[in-house]
């Protein structure tokens, strides 16, 4: 039976260290072969750069072949074919397709379609699974554990993907508790604090953090997404709403970091790069070895 990568539920617990115990492996040995002979197919019908760079960069370390595209206008979804005949003619072409889409649900459909497995890159405001377990990695590394962590996310947490696949993968570890910092109009989504609820996990919102980010272990910065937005009037209100500078970061934890799944506008300031508290571009680099980890578990090749 063919395994898919849709939505971060879909792998469990086990799953998810068995991936952190892949991507520590591939980190110190990031080029093996185990790809060798296979063609992959990266269907971003999205801009991205990290994703498909990052992917690309884990299959061409995993010894793999690349076709595919990085912009719809060169394919034939310009000419009216359905991405129901795409996925089911490139899945004749390739062993494995990663796929970014914007439509919500797009990845799961072409999960239904494909003969081969499915990553999704991202669909819309949706999931963003691989994402997420490089941002486990990237906290597991950084805090030394999954458990007993305050997490802050801030932003846009209604339209970020990010953000919503990351606290259902952290809800399946122990006590965790959870910050949301948004406007009233960008609050994180109702069905994901019931969630939380259901586990008896706690959770704050607030429409300020300086005066609490003394308490954070984790600060998830997002970027508010200008793309989702109907009115550009109510995206200029909000898209500087929260800017993390240097100076906030003096009376934090030791521990603390900060994360960013980028790429950033102005919601964090240059002058935090040189903060040994910011940690978004080692974030970027661990991509590349959770997606040779995802890549191999997804295909069984380890």
């Amino acid at each position: 039976m063919k395994k898919d990568l849709i939505s971060i539920t879909d792998f469990s617990k086990e799953e998810y260290l068995r991936i952190m115990e892949l991507a520590a492996d591939f980190e110190a040995n990031p080029n093996q072969e185990l790809l060798k002979g296979k063609v992959v197919a990266s269907l971003f019908f999205e801009p991205s750069t990290r994703t498909r760079l990052s992917f690309e960069t884990a299959i061409n370390r995993l010894g793999g072949r690349i076709v595919g595209f990085a912009d719809p206008d060169s394919s034939s979804a310009t000419k009216g074919e359905t991405l129901h005949d795409t996925i089911k003619m490139v899945s004749n072409y390739a062993d494995l397709i990663v796929m970014r889409h914007p439509l919500e649900g797009a990845a799961r459909y072409a999960a239904e379609v494909s003969s081969v497995p499915i990553i999704n890159a991202g669909d819309g405001a949706n999931q963003h699974p691989t994402q997420t377990l490089l941002d486990m990695y990237s906290i597991l590394k950084t805090q030394g554990t999954l458990d007993n962590l305050n997490l802050f996310m801030v932003g846009d947490l209604k339209f970020g993907r990010t953000v919503h696949s990351l606290l259902q993968a952290m809800s399946e570890f122990e006590n965790p508790i959870f910050n949301f910092i948004a406007p009233e109009s960008l609050q994180m989504p109702r069905g994901y604090k019931h969630h939380l609820e259901e586990r008896g996990i706690r959770y704050f919102e607030h429409e300020e953090f300086t005066d609490i980010i003394s308490e954070a272990d984790i600060i998830y910065m997002t970027r508010v997404q200008k793309e989702r937005f109907s009115d550009p009037i109510e995206y200029e209100k909000v898209k500087d709403v929260y800017i993390l500078n240097k100076a906030m970061l003096e009376n934090t934890k030791p521990n603390v970091r900060v994360l960013h799944p980028l790429p950033r506008v102005n919601e964090i300031a240059t002058d935090v790069d040189s903060s040994e508290k910011a940690y978004y571009f080692e974030q970027a680099l661990n991509g590349v070895f959770t997606r040779e980890a995802i890549i191999s578990h997804v295909m069984n090749l380890k």
